[in-house]
């Protein structure tokens, strides 16, 4: 097959591409760095002809052009997988919308459950076999585009070309069409400035409960990268990673040689992911690198895999708990955040392997915008808050205060225990609230 003629075949312009939508389709931008950028500027431009045009994207990291106009809502409306703060800045806007998933069954949710009429989404140039890569998601991508009706790709040179399983690829004979974009640089994801004493302390907790030979996975956010730079400095070696998000973290224990996989009972010396976002220094270092492998989301977060991985370590964030062990890391009452994204699989997987464990982090106060400083720590989840992992799956939780295991406990022991990691100042009020609840009984500590 000439794929450089097929190729020509199927160039065409931004403007000509979009043409394909039609008012009352479902349109997907992919994920994260994947979404569009010279096609959804040309489908922008189309707004006054278009009207209930769905959108789905994902961990979006750019304001789509398609949201900008204040009467963009009129003609699109925006459906996330996982909300970023743009995500959220779109539902503010009202003509966005947060769809609920375990993220390990978002390829099947297309394979069984969507429609998608036309999908595009950036890609790097094609190799000389007529492949483009996803880049760094590979996620539920090829299930997606393989449910559209319509595909269109906008090559990007800059996007880094990453190795990975069946799913991570798409051949120009399964395109529709092809758009040459702008070659914009890719959207970068900072790591959140210098850890807080809070991060570290955290940090610090989990870093010891860490083997040689470990495999790991970390969430987004300050505490999951703190541990990545303290793992980086430390003693610890032969580590693994199979991981759902690939973030700097793991490339500063990469480049102090902490990263060898060679304990992995499966992908044995590669780093696994389903999709990476971070600095220049992630892209360029996952760029044709035999060391990492992309793959499906149902095959990174599936805890039949992650239970094969011995030592397997799952360290994720929280907004908030309450005392029952109920953690929430999706919203703050009714305001939406984030997402279930991976972390309920992960908490279960990590249980399910031998020597594994999960640990959800976070700081044991916040303080809001007023000064008012309050426990994460609460009696019962904020009504709106969604519980994320239920009390049954949970097993550590961390605070700046200490570590706790909630396997096994009773509600008055989950109670004490979870009170003991709490901000001491609110202490005392816990107790009450436990007591208030039935879950309370003084033990002889």
């Amino acid at each position: 097959m000439d794929y450089q003629a097929l190729y020509q075949q199927k160039l065409t312009t931004p403007e000509q591409a979009v043409k394909v939508v039609k008012s009352g389709d479902w349109v997907d931008y992919g994920w994260c760095t994947n979404h569009p950028v010279a096609l959804d500027r040309a489908l922008a431009a189309r707004k006054d002809e278009l009207s209930d045009v769905k959108v789905r994207g994902g961990v979006t990291m750019w304001m789509p052009e398609i949201a900008k106009a204040d009467d963009a809502g009129d003609h699109f409306t925006w459906n996330s997988w996982h909300c970023s703060g743009v995500d959220r800045k779109i539902i503010s806007k009202g003509m966005g919308f947060f769809a609920p998933m375990r993220y390990s069954e978002l390829p099947r949710f297309y394979r069984e459950n969507v429609s998608v009429d036309v999908a595009m989404i950036q890609v790097t140039p094609m190799d000389s076999h007529g492949n483009f890569s996803y880049a760094l998601a590979a996620s539920h991508l090829h299930d997606m585009l393989d449910k559209a009706k319509v595909v269109i790709v906008e090559v990007n040179q800059n996007m880094p070309w990453v190795y990975g399983l069946t799913g991570s690829e798409i051949n120009i004979a399964d395109v529709d069409y092809v758009v040459e974009g702008d070659n914009p640089a890719v959207a970068q994801l900072g790591g959140g400035g210098e850890p807080t004493d809070v991060d570290r302390a955290v940090a610090k907790l989990i870093v010891e409960q860490i083997p040689n030979g470990a495999c790991l996975q970390l969430g987004i956010g300050g505490m999951p990268n703190t541990v990545g730079s303290m793992i980086a400095q430390s003693d610890l070696k032969d580590l693994g990673v199979h991981t759902e998000m690939y973030v700097d973290g793991f490339v500063d224990m990469a480049l102090a040689g902490k990263l060898t996989g060679r304990n992995k009972a499966v992908d044995k010396g590669r780093q696994v992911y389903a999709f990476a976002a971070g600095t220049q220094k992630l892209y360029d270092y996952v760029d044709r690198n035999p060391a990492v492998m992309a793959a499906p989301v149902d095959y990174t977060n599936d805890v039949r895999v992650l239970a094969q991985l011995d030592n397997f370590i799952s360290i994720n964030n929280a907004i908030d708990m309450d005392l029952f062990g109920q953690v929430n890391a999706e919203s703050a009452g009714l305001k939406h955040i984030s997402g279930t994204g991976g972390q309920l699989d992960f908490v279960m997987g990590a249980y399910l392997s031998k020597g594994g464990k999960s640990f959800i982090c976070m700081s044991s106060t916040v303080t809001g915008k007023d000064g008012s400083v309050k426990s994460r720590i609460v009696p019962t989840l904020t009504p709106g808050s969604i519980a994320t992992d239920p009390r049954s799956c949970v097993q550590y939780i961390v605070t700046e205060h200490g570590m706790i295991n909630l396997k096994g406990l009773s509600t008055w022991e989950r109670a004490e225990a979870i009170i003991s990691i709490a901000d001491p100042q609110f202490r005392e009020q816990l107790i009450q609230d436990a007591q208030k609840m039935g879950i309370w009984r003084r033990s002889n500590k």
